[in-house]
């Protein structure tokens, strides 16, 4: 059976852990070598060991999304590394949990620098690989709250994510004249040990799974799963799409 990532080549931002180690994990699975970039060198290579434990090929890097000069370092790993690339994934990404009138300007600078000009930036030096390679696939995860205003989410990071949404389609019709798409994925609230961390406030739980028709989280599994289908050559006719795992809740 051949595998959906057969010979291609991956970077997965924040992939030494969550939902970036679950994608970098997938993609290796269905025969992705994958590089795993993200300041967490221990976590990395814990992911890397367990990737490579199983059978798969992967690779980490040390990157700081906020950074140019960590992008250019980070492209010189993957061409000094790998024979071509086919896959960004810009998932890290970092929410300060404060309302508008609480926040300092400060904290929204950071929430911007990590959320926008990380995959900003991150789309800038790759292309260059990717037309090199004939095309290929960025992946942007966004969130529902780059889809509509969630009552429950802070302002800052509803901004952030909103903008990559529209940083996303903006890249799909620039560069698919290089067979490169651009998409994103707007996951609801996933599954995992800090949420797990706030829902011991009863209110905050129940919130949470009141919004999603399908009465669950997402979990990380199924947001790698997206990720694999719009990475995969099965997705070659999607571009500029924003993809809902939200269990419905944008249906709403």
């Amino acid at each position: 059976m051949t595998l959906r990532l057969e010979n291609k080549v991956a970077l997965v931002t924040g992939g030494a852990q969550g939902l970036g180690a679950a994608m970098s994990r997938r993609f290796a699975e269905e025969g992705a070598i994958v590089f795993i970039a993200d300041m967490q060198a221990g976590l990395g290579a814990q992911t890397v060991a367990d990737i490579t434990a199983k059978g798969g090929k992967a690779y980490f890097i040390s990157l700081d999304v906020t950074k140019e000069e960590s992008w250019i370092a980070a492209r010189g790993e993957v061409e000094k590394n790998a024979p071509r690339f086919d896959v960004l994934v810009n998932n890290a990404g970092i929410n300060i949990r404060e309302s508008i009138e609480q926040m300092q300007a400060e904290n929204f600078d950071k929430m911007l620098a990590v959320n926008v000009r990380g995959p900003f930036l991150g789309i800038k030096h790759f292309i260059p690989l990717l037309r090199k390679s004939g095309g290929g696939s960025i992946i942007n995860m966004s969130s529902v709250c780059g889809l509509i205003g969630h009552k429950y989410t802070t302002e800052a990071y509803t901004v952030t994510k909103g903008a990559i949404t529209l940083l996303t389609k903006t890249i799909a019709v620039r560069y698919a004249k290089d067979n490169i798409r651009c998409n994103s994925i707007h996951p609801s609230t996933v599954d995992t040990p800090l949420m797990q961390e706030l829902f011991k406030t009863p209110e905050r739980k129940q919130e949470r799974f009141g919004e999603v028709p399908l009465g669950r989280l997402a979990t990380a599994l199924d947001v790698a799963n997206a990720a694999l289908f719009l990475a995969s050559d099965e997705a070659t006719f999607l571009n500029g799409v924003a993809l809902p795992v939200d269990g419905g809740t944008t249906a709403d």
